[in-house]
Formats: C-alpha cells, sequence, structure tokens
C-alpha cells in the first residue's frame, strides 16, 4: 500500500513572515512574553500586540529588513524586535535610526518631552556583526552611560539588545540558560535541546505548537519558501559584492607595491614574483 501522506516540513522560525506570525499576532501574548522576558531580563506583567502591524508580503521581492515586531510592554514601555537574516554593514546604525523613530513617534504635538517612553529595540542577527566581532558574548545589552566611570546610566528611556545566532557555538553553553533555550528553539526548533525543553518550559511548548499549525498552512509555506529565497540571493549577491571589494582592494595593493618597486630600480621578474601582477601591467605603471 502506498503511503499518501506528505512529509511535512516545519518552517523555520528564522524566516521573518513565520516569526512574525509566532510571537507578532494576537494569541501569542505568552510565548512572546516569555521570550521577552529572558531577553530584557525583567518581569513583564502586561504585553499588547494589538498595534503590532501583520506584514504577510505576498511577493518575494518585497523589500527584507523591516520592523518586524512592535509590542507595548507594562503599560509604558515600546519594544521592537528586529529579525535580520540578511548581513548589513550598516546595520548599527539602521537600529539606531529604528530606536529613534520609535522613541519620538509616541510624542504628540502639545505633550512634554517627560511623556516619551522608553524604547527598546532588540536585534536578533543571524550573522556575526563587523563591529562587534571582539565581543565572544552572544546576547549583550547597550545603554548610555557615562564615559569615565561606565556605571552612571544617563538616562532609562534608551536600551539595545543584539542577540548574534552565529555566536551560539562558540559560547560556553549552559544547560540551565533559558534565553538559550528560546534561541535554539529559533535556530533549530527540532533539535534535541528544544525537544528537551519543551517539557520544562510551557511558553516553548506553545510555541513550537504554533509553529507545527503555521507549518501545516500551504500558503504559509509558499510565502515561507519565497522569502527564504530570497534572502539567500540577497546574502549571495552581498557575498560576491564583498569578494569583489576584497579582490579590488588585494589589486590595488599590489599595484602600489610594484609602484615603489619600480622607483627602486628592482628587476621586472622580481616585480612579477612578489606581486603577481604581469609585466603589462607592471609595463603600465606609471
Amino acid at each position: 500500500m502506498v503511503n499518501e501522506t506528505k512529509e511535512r516540513k516545519t518552517l523555520s522560525p528564522k524566516i521573518d513572515i513565520v516569526f512574525q506570525a509566532l510571537f507578532g499576532e494576537e494569541g501569542s501574548e505568552r510565548i512572546t512574553t516569555n521570550l521577552l522576558e529572558t531577553i530584557l531580563n525583567e518581569k513583564i506583567t502586561e504585553i499588547d500586540l494589538s498595534k503590532n502591524p501583520i506584514l504577510r508580503r505576498e511577493m518575494p521581492n518585497d523589500k527584507l529588513g523591516i520592523l518586524d515586531i512592535m509590542a507595548k510592554i507594562n503599560g509604558n514601555q515600546n519594544c521592537d524586535i528586529e529579525l535580520q537574516m540578511v548581513k548589513q554593514e550598516d546595520i548599527i546604525e539602521r537600529i539606531l535610526f529604528y530606536w529613534a523613530r520609535i522613541y519620538t513617534k509616541g510624542l504628540k504635538k502639545s505633550e512634554d518631552y517627560k511623556e516619551l517612553e522608553k524604547t527598546i529595540v532588540i536585534l536578533i542577527s543571524d550573522k556575526k556583526i563587523e563591529s562587534l566581532k571582539k565581543l565572544e558574548e552572544y546576547h549583550t545589552q547597550w545603554r548610555i552611560i557615562e564615559n569615565k566611570n561606565r556605571k552612571e546610566i544617563l538616562t532609562d528611556k534608551f536600551e539595545i539588545c543584539i542577540i548574534e545566532l552565529d555566536k551560539i557555538n562558540e559560547s560556553k553553553e549552559k544547560t540551565n540558560d533559558k534565553l538559550l533555550d528560546w534561541l535554539y528553539f529559533i535556530k533549530n526548533p527540532e533539535s534535541e535541546r528544544v525537544k528537551e525543553k519543551m517539557r520544562e518550559n510551557e511558553a516553548i511548548r506553545e510555541a513550537k505548537e504554533k509553529l507545527d499549525k503555521i507549518s501545516e498552512d500551504e500558503k504559509m509555506q509558499q510565502l515561507a519558501w519565497w522569502r527564504e529565497k530570497a534572502i539567500y540571493e540577497e546574502n549571495t549577491e552581498k557575498n560576491a559584492a564583498y569578494r569583489k571589494g576584497e579582490q579590488a582592494g588585494e589589486k590595488k595593493n599590489k599595484i602600489e607595491t610594484a609602484k615603489k618597486m619600480k622607483k627602486e630600480n628592482m628587476p621586472v621578474d622580481l616585480i612579477i614574483k612578489f606581486t603577481d601582477l604581469t609585466k603589462e601591467e607592471i609595463d603600465n605603471i606609471e
């Protein structure tokens, strides 16, 4: 007898539309609260996802990297979660821009600046961030502090949290790290760690059950495939551009070296050996 049951592929929570459907829609309050509590390391007694726009894009070439999830927490804090799958050279500047836009948006014309609410931006990046490459931690929290003693905080209204998923395997993993449990769920919801933690953490179990339902939806499957393809193509283009720029930089350095060697009247054969440039390229150097 032929088995006609189709094997269902669990959609990746790293795909933006899947992430939105999991954590950004009304009805996801418990799992989103649990996720945010582990990231921010604070108790959340109230969360509102009702104003979060669900941006289920229909076309594969829609722009990537928009605001993913907006939440109001504890009645007076704005929290944005940005999931970034494509490597962006200006990602820190983008995050600061998002923070500023959210922070100032809530102030009406006649209101006092004191009415501005605490704004938190959480960046979950699939790739390592170049400016943070010296830091081993996969989870960092940033505030404005006094430069000399590095203890006094200027204001509690600014906070940026950055998570680099690509650093998880390089960290000293802890079996009782609740944030790490969630990050493994986002990276690979079918991992053994997730299966184990589902028995301990009701929120992770609820998230996995919701993900299974989302994964059964044929429209979501198609949209997720489109998004995954678009992310892959954009990353491929960026990598190619980076390699091209890197090669151009190497060629420039070789030409500069050859120029100095020519000024010292060194033999052409020696210049070729040191720079890998052709004789014609060396002859054309002025």
